[in-house]
């Protein structure tokens, strides 16, 4: 069932995410060609202040995730009730906190936002901010689905929704070029859909809907109010990693720069939403199955996981690595490319921070949030130290040089250790064999790739994806070869073989359904 569930969701995710990413490349372009880079900049700065904004949040939702997982799997009704409860006054204060910090940034914008001829910066703003605090008054049911592995509910409805708004928007750059008209309406589809989300859990749940008639126990509230402390501090330390680029950028470049650097922000971030939608859905199975079996059976999945956590991330590597220049240059034009060494540092960024998701699932869904809530504020110290330092020296490149060194200086060694040691009960030498065997596999095919492709031009789209195909088809066919006799590899074959058997058997019963209704209709016609 855990399968078929995570097989379910991955499907959904990847299929309208592929829809998604051609409509997110049209939009961009008509955006740039509209509004122009200076407006790019500013849409990829705020993104990034609101995403501090957002830390409010994130305590929250993963703890009560992690404490709903053992009373789901138990059909504990009562508990889910109070929990869910607890959630929805948690994010009622949550929305009006947001909007109260929001508020109070905006004297500063004109010291992070230097030299634009943007108008109306201030309620540019506001809408951002709009966007990004309502749909926490109805965030709280979205979670259930997740827990009960039927995230390809909230993907699809989402993905409709973004479909529809994303060729909304493009309408009204082409024909208006009027941004705040374009933010209206990107709130107004936001709000909508978590909306409507909320009313499609309540019917499929009517449960949820009832009066709670039982308190938390004091252990579970004292462990959620433990959890929640520590995984707020841990997200402010990840903003700070993560977050705070576009604002030191804009802050001691350019807002220009910005605007260069979101494009491969955007690209990057597409491979990684793709990624996301195939390990997110996974990894609400994860948490399912350590509630319910052992630490031998937790490490036999996740060395599984982890070898397809390698296997995606450093495809996609190798293809950003190789391909995102020509890219930028045929899509947008030279003078939108940036440096072959930044793209490396951004690259190595996603490779590193990706080599980690498979463990920060497990970390996450094991309830272990306590032990490291200093590490990601550490890591924030040395990467803002690193970053301003270097900026001055580097440019651009010092700020993604900082967000480096501060990983390998913190999680790269403590997120392991934590894992390793309470939830598998390994040794942690095994982890850093396989890490280093991984990545000296993925640079060597790198090189071979890179060889062949530079043998082929970039004057062209068609011949751009050329060169990806044989980037895709040398990079599996290696890893194939490699890793054919693994346990791990004959597991992932098993399921990928067992999803194209049941694609034809889908079919057929989709086919019988119409067949069956269309005897009804002849019938009833009669």
């Amino acid at each position: 069932m855990r399968v078929k569930s995570s097989l379910l969701n991955i499907s959904a995710g990847l299929g309208s995410q592929l829809v998604i990413t051609i409509l997110s490349f049209v939009s961009r372009t008509v955006f740039i060609n509209s509004l122009g880079i200076e407006y790019l900049g500013v849409n990829g700065l705020f993104t990034s202040i609101l995403a501090m904004l957002s830390l409010a949040e994130a305590g929250i939702g993963s703890s009560i995730i992690y404490n709903l997982y053992k009373p789901v799997a138990e059909n504990n009704r009562p508990k889910i009730l109070a929990l869910m409860d607890l959630y929805k006054k948690a994010y009622l204060v949550i929305a009006g906190l947001v909007m109260l910090l929001g508020l109070g940034v905006m004297p500063f914008l004109d010291v992070i936002i230097k030299e634009t001829s943007i108008a109306n910066i201030s309620i540019i703003y506001l809408l951002f901010l709009v966007n990004t605090a309502a749909p926490y008054l109805f965030v709280y049911k979205h979670s259930f689905l997740n827990v009960n592995q039927k995230n390809y509910i909230v993907t699809s409805i989402f993905s409709v929704s973004s479909i529809v708004s994303t060729g909304l928007k493009i309408a009204i750059l082409f024909y208006t070029e009027n941004y705040i008209l374009y933010l209206i309406v990107e709130s107004f589809f936001s709000i909508i859909t978590s909306a409507f989300v909320v009313f499609l859990v309540n019917k499929m749940y009517p449960f949820l809907k009832e009066k709670v008639r039982e308190k938390l126990d004091p252990e579970t509230k004292a462990n959620f109010i433990k959890n929640m402390k520590a995984i707020i501090l841990q997200n402010v330390g990840n903003y700070f990693i993560f977050g705070v680029d576009s604002i030191l950028i804009s802050t001691f470049v350019s807002i220009t720069a910005v605007g260069l650097y979101s494009n491969y922000k955007m690209l990057i971030d597409i491979c990684r939403t793709l990624l996301n939608q195939v390990f997110a859905n996974m990894y609400h199975s994860l948490g399912n199955l350590i509630a319910k079996e052992g630490s031998d059976a937790v490490y036999r999945i996740f060395k599984i996981t982890y070898l397809l956590n390698f296997w995606l991330y450093s495809l996609l590597s190798i293809g950003l690595y190789l391909l995102v220049e020509p890219l930028i240059t045929l899509w947008l034009g030279q003078e939108f490319a940036m440096t072959n060494a930044v793209l490396l540092v951004l690259v190595v960024m996603f490779y590193e921070r990706g080599m980690r998701n498979s463990l920060s699932a497990v970390k996450s869904t094991a309830g272990i949030f306590h032990e490291d809530r200093f590490a990601p504020i550490i890591q924030a110290v040395i990467n803002l130290a690193v970053s301003l330092i270097l900026v001055h020296f580097l440019g651009i490149l010092g700020v993604f040089i900082g967000s480096i060194v501060s990983a390998l200086a913190v999680p790269f060694w403590y997120t392991p250790m934590l894992v390793y040691r309470n939830v598998f009960r390994q040794p942690i030498w095994q982890y850093y064999k396989s890490y280093l065997l991984y990545t000296l596999l993925g640079i060597t095919v790198c090189i071979l790739v890179g060889i062949i492709n530079s043998l082929l031009p970039s004057s062209t789209f068609l011949w751009l994806a050329m060169k990806g195909l044989v980037c895709v088809v040398m990079v599996n066919l290696i890893y194939v070869i490699v890793f054919y006799q693994t346990e791990q590899f004959y597991y992932l074959k098993t399921i990928f073989m067992g999803l194209l058997n049941r694609i034809p058997k889908l079919h057929g019963r989709i086919r019988k359904q119409k067949q069956s209704r269309q005897s009804l209709e002849v019938g009833g016609n009669k």
